[in-house]
């Protein structure tokens, strides 16, 4: 329960953080835990990991976990859109899995992201793929609100990977959170073309240098 708890941690404001780690430590329920909503302890730049450890919010480590924050954002204003149910189911249990992938991040020595998560990204991906036409060129980020927004988070989601390697460069980070984020922003570019379709707009393909003096 611990894990659980630690991982819902990772969209929290500071605040909440503070809060919710020291419950947790106590042994207390996290659900009445806010009386403030300042507590000032971020004030000189740092930040509390899950289990009271101070460390810079510039680190990699933060970095890596704000990028995380943010992409679930991301996904979230994707899902504010229209969308097929199906989209909408799967987009719904990538926050949850980001929601453990930050919590992961949040503290060391802790491993929430498994291979077998890694694997269900992929049978999803390879399910919404087999339905779409064959990709001729690369595709203009577009493609209406939904797959615009999609687009975004696809670029946010290969930040965060390139956070999150920049973090393992230096201290241990579980491999299958370093491939998830690989297969999601895959995912999210699949998405984005499943949206376009689902919206009845059509792919704008790149008209490239040497595609245009080809022709």
């Amino acid at each position: 329960m611990q894990g659980v708890r630690s991982a819902q941690q990772l969209i929290m404001p500071s605040f909440q953080r503070k809060s919710a780690t020291r419950a947790i430590i106590a042994g207390r329920d996290v659900g009445k835990r806010l009386t403030k909503i300042y507590t000032r302890t971020g004030d000189a730049g740092q930040t509390g990991l899950t289990g009271g450890e101070r460390v810079d919010k510039d680190s990699h480590r933060i970095e890596a976990i704000g990028d995380v924050d943010e992409l679930n954002c991301a996904i979230g204003l994707v899902l504010a859109h229209d969308a097929p149910p199906e989209v909408r189911v799967s987009l719904t249990q990538v926050q949850h899995d980001l929601f453990n992938l930050g919590g992961e991040l949040s503290m060391r020595d802790c491993t929430l992201i498994s291979q077998a998560d890694v694997e269900r990204l992929e049978r999803t991906l390879d399910k919404f793929n087999a339905a779409l036409p064959a990709l001729r060129e690369f595709i203009l980020p577009g493609g209406g609100a939904a797959a615009a927004s999609c687009h975004l988070a696809r670029a946010i989601c290969r930040r965060a990977e390139r956070r999150v390697i920049a973090l393992a460069r230096n201290e241990p980070v579980n491999m299958p959170t370093r491939i998830y984020l690989n297969r999601l922003s895959d995912l999210l570019f699949v998405l984005c073309r499943v949206l376009t379709l689902a919206a009845g707009e059509r792919e704008v393909y790149w008209q490239s240098r040497r595609s245009s003096e080809d022709q």
